[in-house]
């Protein structure tokens, strides 16, 4: 068995919550994907960089973190329930036939085993401590292997839905800052933003969704420096949204 999320020790009073989906590309070993053990630490599995720039942040601001405990080709977190790839059967061009030989049984049992007890955790955190904005911290690939020609340059995006509160505040102290910014790219929060429409959006919280690319993050170093530049840009998000 495996726990579905990791969770970071931090003080309510924070005022925040720091949510990531896909930290994790930890396979349980009683799960077969059939898929080379290689594909396990690139961006189909896991948003690289994620976690350790998670917990740096958690603890610059003294917020509590949640973090998904297993890959994203096990369960993808952020996804509704219903959706056909919350157990994706392909991701960018690699075929995941694991995945492709469950029957609805096992299916269901999958879900109920991850995807459940990770929102579970994430909807009683928000109900305890009523946090004044959540974080959704994802990376992203410079380039997809499906569309190797579509050049991804935008080293932080800022994703959102309806709720266009954080981002509005966020994404000009970004580009004041001299982060190119993407404003709802590399892809669209209002297309793919299911944990923040779940626990955000459903619940009146404001939310900032951050995917900073990967290959800014895939070292301590670069983990140190974008933590350093994001942490302000947070902090001043949450003070302007009071």
């Amino acid at each position: 068995m495996s726990d579905p999320f990791i969770e970071i020790a931090g003080d309510p009073a924070s005022g925040l919550l720091l949510i990531a989906d896909h930290a994790s590309s930890h396979v349980p070993a009683d799960i077969a994907l059939g898929i080379p053990d290689a594909l396990l630490g690139e961006h189909v599995a896991i948003d690289i960089g994620v976690d350790p720039l998670g917990r740096a942040i958690c603890a610059a601001l003294g917020a509590p973190g949640i973090l998904g405990g297993v890959s994203r080709l096990v369960a993808d977190l952020n996804r509704e329930e219903d959706k056909a790839t919350l157990i994706p059967l392909h991701s960018d061009g690699h075929a995941i036939p694991g995945n492709a030989a469950l029957d609805d049984a096992a299916r269901a049992e999958r879900i109920d085993r991850f995807w459940r007890p990770y929102h579970r955790r994430i909807a009683g955190t928000i109900a305890a401590d009523r946090p004044r904005m959540l974080i959704s911290l994802h990376s992203f690939t410079p380039r997809l292997r499906e569309d190797p020609a579509r050049q991804r340059p935008w080293q932080v995006g800022v994703l959102y839905n309806r709720d266009e509160r954080a981002a509005r505040i966020a994404i000009p102290l970004l580009e004041a800052a001299g982060i190119v910014t993407g404003d709802n790219l590399p892809y669209s929060g209002k297309l793919l933003n299911a944990t923040m429409n779940a626990h955000g959006e459903a619940n009146g919280i404001p939310y900032l969704g951050i995917e900073v690319r990967q290959d800014l993050i895939d070292t301590s170093e670069g983990v140190a420096i974008w933590a350093e530049r994001l942490v302000p840009v947070i902090g001043a998000t949450l003070a302007g949204l009071s």
